[in-house]
Parts: C-alpha cells; sequence; structure tokens
C-alpha cells in the first residue's frame, strides 16, 4: 500500500461535469488536480489548481501535460492513447491504464472482449462499411432487429442507428461498425465497480435506468433497481467479473441488459465515473468520485453502502433553446425536501444537452418514484 501524499501532482484529462465532481470530491482531501480540456469555458476552469486549454486527443498536448503530473486519469474515453502509453513506459502512473482504455474506445474491440472472456453479451457481427451490413446478415437470417453502432466515437446515443428490417441497412454506418443483436429486455442496469492497484474491489448498488425514447439518453435512474435479490446479486456478479477481465485500476461502469427470461448480459462499460453514479454523492456512505480517488491512488475502497433509496434526474436542455442558459423553476425544487439539483456551470444550452442533474432521496419507494416524475416536469433549461 502506498503512503497518502498531499503532495501528488493529479492531472485529468476531460474538464467537463465528470471532471468537476472530481474536483468537489477532492477538495475534501486538498488534492492537487490539473486539468487538460479543449474547451476555454469548462466547468473545471475556475475549481481546478492549474487549467490548460488543449486537444484531449492530440499526442504532444497528451504528452506534455502528463509530463507535468505524477498521476495521470481521464473522464472522457477519447484521448490520445499512444501518449498515455508513452507516459506509463516512462514511469507515469496512468489510470485506468491505456491498454483498457484502448479497447473501451473501439466497441468493436470491447464486444470481442467481452466474447473472448466469456463475459455475457449479446450477439454481435463485426462490419468494415455499410456495403458490408447486407452481406454479413445474409449469412444470419432471424438476426434482426439489431443496432449498428460505431466501432468508434459514438457517444451519448451519438453513433447508434435501429436496422429494424433487411430495408432499414441503407441506414447503416459507412465505417467500421458493430451490429448487435437486439436484445429483448425487462430492464437495463447498471453496477459501478470500483478497483485498486492491489485487486480490491468493491461495487456499487445495483441501479436500473430509463432512457430518454428518442435521444438514448439516460433520463432517470432508480437506486436500488426494483429487482430481485438473484436478479441484483448476479448483475454484481457479472460486473466484478467484467473489471477483473479488464484488470483495471479505478472506475467501471458497466451497463446491463436484464432479459425477459433472467439473464443478465453486459452492453457496454465506461472506464470512469459514470451517469449512473450521481445519485451516490447524496445517497452513499461514499460516492463515485471519492471512490474514483481511492482506486487510482491505491487507498483502501470506502464503503459503497447506500443511506437511501434515490433517484436521479438528468436536466436536459429544452428542445428549441439554444443559448445563455437560464433555470426555471429551481425555486421550486429547493422548496422540496430531499431534493438537491447539481448544476454543471455550462453557460450555453442546447437540446438535450447534459446541464446538470438532480438527486431525490425517499426512504418510501412509491413516494420516490412519484417525487421523481414531479422534479422532472418542474424544471426547464432554456436559453
Amino acid at each position: 500500500m502506498l503512503t497518502f501524499n498531499p503532495n501528488t501532482r493529479i492531472g485529468i484529462l476531460g474538464g467537463g461535469q465528470l471532471g468537476l465532481m472530481l474536483l468537489q470530491a477532492g477538495i475534501d482531501w486538498n488534492l492537487i488536480v490539473h486539468i487538460l480540456d479543449p474547451d476555454a469555458d469548462a466547468p473545471c476552469r475556475h475549481l481546478a489548481t492549474t487549467f490548460t486549454q488543449g486537444s484531449l486527443t492530440d499526442y504532444d498536448t497528451v504528452y506534455q501535460f502528463g509530463q507535468q503530473v505524477d498521476v495521470l486519469t481521464i473522464e472522457i474515453e477519447r484521448v490520445n492513447v499512444d501518449a498515455l502509453e508513452a507516459l506509463e513506459r516512462e514511469g507515469k502512473r496512468v489510470f485506468p491504464q491505456p491498454s483498457v482504455i484502448r479497447i473501451i474506445q473501439d466497441k468493436r474491440a470491447q464486444k470481442q472482449f467481452y466474447r473472448d472472456h466469456k463475459l455475457p453479451t449479446a450477439d454481435f457481427l463485426l462490419t468494415e462499411n455499410r456495403a458490408d451490413v447486407p452481406q454479413v446478415l445474409a449469412g444470419q437470417p432471424g438476426f434482426l432487429p439489431a443496432f449498428h453502432k460505431l466501432g468508434r466515437d459514438g457517444y451519448d446515443g451519438r453513433g447508434v442507428q435501429r436496422i429494424a428490417t433487411a430495408d432499414d441497412v441503407d441506414k447503416a454506418f459507412d465505417a467500421p461498425g458493430v451490429l448487435e443483436k437486439a436484445v429483448d429486455f425487462e430492464k437495463e442496469l447498471a453496477v459501478i465497480v470500483a478497483r485498486n492497484e492491489q485487486g480490491q474491489t468493491a461495487t456499487f448498488p445495483t441501479v436500473e435506468m430509463v432512457f430518454h425514447p428518442e435521444q438514448n439518453l439516460v433520463e432517470y435512474l432508480f437506486a436500488p433497481a426494483a429487482v430481485s435479490e438473484t436478479v441484483d446479486h448476479l448483475a454484481q456478479d457479472v460486473a466484478r467479473k467484467t473489471a477483473q477481465a479488464f484488470g483495471i485500476v479505478g472506475l467501471l461502469a458497466v451497463e446491463l441488459f436484464l432479459t425477459k427470461t433472467g439473464d443478465i448480459l453486459v452492453n457496454e462499460v465506461a472506464p470512469r465515473p459514470h451517469n449512473s453514479g450521481h445519485q451516490t454523492i447524496r445517497a452513499n456512505i461514499t460516492s463515485q468520485f471519492e471512490q474514483h480517488w481511492r482506486a487510482i491512488l491505491n487507498l483502501p475502497l470506502g464503503d459503497t453502502t447506500a443511506l437511501s433509496p434515490a433517484a436521479m434526474i438528468n436536466l436536459l436542455g429544452e428542445p428549441g433553446h439554444s443559448g445563455p442558459a437560464r433555470y426555471e423553476g429551481m425555486e421550486t425544487l429547493l422548496a422540496m425536501p430531499g431534493v438537491f439539483p447539481f448544476l454543471y456551470g455550462k453557460k450555453i444550452t442546447r437540446p438535450f444537452r447534459k446541464m446538470g442533474h438532480i438527486t431525490v432521496i425517499s426512504s418510501d419507494l412509491e413516494q420516490l418514484r412519484q417525487k421523481a416524475e414531479t422534479v422532472k416536469e418542474s424544471i426547464k433549461v432554456k436559453s
């Protein structure tokens, strides 16, 4: 076990809302945190020890930034892995490890990883371009409906197309991708796993996610998930095995399908704090953000026990509004007990942009769901 060193210089690639919440958790320990982000007005700009504006995908920018710190981590996967590998070879501590990020950056490699490690996942076919899709489907009768996903750079619902029938193949991406058989699922679940360098792991309680019907973004979630004890244990076990297969140091958010036959399948993973863990700031003994610090600094992992059932509602920009953000309904939320708004400090709103989240806490599960719906309807982000 390494001794905690308050003078350790930590770098985060990315200065968005996840970086902001990492910084806020790090303030309790007076951590020295440097941020690199391409946006001059990134949410982290005024809280970081130092802020550097620069590209996360440019080799020289990432390499030079990494030279200035002792430990390097990420809040977004779209980073220059070649630079991270060079830094790691030179002795910099990079978590999650570049080898893990490289696999997860490419959904094709990610899906193949699950198959190679016997982790349960939906059936899939690899495609090279749009013309390749009907050819691979020709040998797989009954494969449709399916989802065509870009291998790289898809994010928050972008880079996904539903291919319902053979007539839809022209919707496929003309780039390397993965065609994933649609899953007849009962619920979408998620488990966040933490793992430190010693191999100690800890999981947060299983949560249930509800997605926006059009944007494929998490609209809100409930913790704990309304599932049986058997399903909960299975989800936790699959998530833990996934993290151990990667050998990741840090957090791994594992998104899961619960099928109508009771099986658990891995959908996708994210090697960082995740939208499915925002409620832990208020609802758990240790938040996902503090847990990330514990994991990458090789400290004992924290207690993930939930203090209360919770819901988390994503605060998205209203359709038809782009420009300087204003928040309608904050007074209503602040008058409600057990309701905690968290704004990300983004100056400009646009349709469905993540502008914040609201955590709702209640010991009564039915009241929690009702209150979450009331909260969702009470606040709007407009321009």
